[in-house]
């Protein structure tokens, strides 16, 4: 199902005002990619940019191109809602719907589709969803109970759930573990270690350490100057970018010097 995505020249604006600036990467299939760089660069920005979230903002647009295995997700042809169907995003802050049980978030995603199915292929869906984010076992006793009762680190892999069961191509992760303790940052990790085996991954983190344990491609985002759109300075196996940058920004960010 994972699916490689092409960037080339993005330009993103919000307005008359550029907020990003000639982005272009390739973002591999069945693996993790990493956006690190300091708050207000636009990795964020970027990320919306690539289920067509971003322009939900009003005045918010792209130009450059953003194509998923050679079809442009900005064609004149593209249904919006579908590319957000097929590239799943999951948030900072766990966001299970407060007033459905833990079984209607997972499958909340499916009927908004108006999909029909049968009771059986539901409850199949449901427990093959909550398997795929490390849930199952916890919750498979209380499906009937409010998703917000879970502990933050559940109700973000419910989060997880309700994204993979509309069986999305690729899944976006915005500081996914931010607002998460150390134990649940940990099983959310291990979580995109073994998702990646279907899906493209693409996160967004401030935390360097979990993006040198969980991704294979690194890109370094920047600003030059407050007031100046962001962008992507340069982008690597993780690897390299840890250990041998190219450019020296990357390197002084990485190190701590600023950011």
């Amino acid at each position: 199902m994972a699916k490689r995505i092409e960037v080339e020249g993005l330009d993103i604006y919000y307005g008359n005002f550029l907020a990003v600036q000639g982005v272009s990467m390739t973002i591999q299939p069945k693996a993790v990619t990493a956006l690190i760089g300091p708050s207000g660069c636009g990795k964020s920005t970027f990320l919306r940019t690539l289920n067509r979230m971003h322009e939900l903002v009003p005045g918010a647009r792209v130009e450059g191109k953003v194509a998923m295995d050679g079809q442009d997700l900005y064609g004149a042809d593209v249904d919006p809602v579908n590319v957000r169907r097929q590239i799943g995003m999951v948030f900072q802050r766990p966001n299970p719907f407060p007033t459905m049980s833990i079984y209607d978030n997972v499958v909340a995603g499916v009927k908004l589709n108006s999909k029909r199915m049968k009771k059986a292929d539901m409850d199949e869906l449901v427990e093959r969803s909550l398997r795929s984010a490390n849930l199952w076992e916890e919750v498979k006793d209380r499906l009937s109970k409010p998703g917000s009762g879970l502990s933050g680190g559940q109700q973000q892999r419910l989060c997880i759930a309700r994204a993979v069961a509309v069986q999305p191509e690729v899944l976006l992760m915005d500081e996914p573990c931010s607002a998460l303790d150390p134990i649940s940052t940990m099983a959310i990790e291990d979580l995109m270690m073994q998702l990646k085996s279907e899906y493209t991954i693409v996160i967004v983190t401030h935390n360097m350490q979990q993006a040198a344990r969980v991704s294979d491609t690194t890109g370094f985002f920047n600003l030059k100057a407050v007031g100046e759109p962001g962008g992507l300075v340069e982008v690597d196996a993780t690897e390299k970018i840890f250990s041998n940058p190219s450019v020296q920004a990357t390197e002084d960010y990485i190190s701590g010097r600023f950011g």
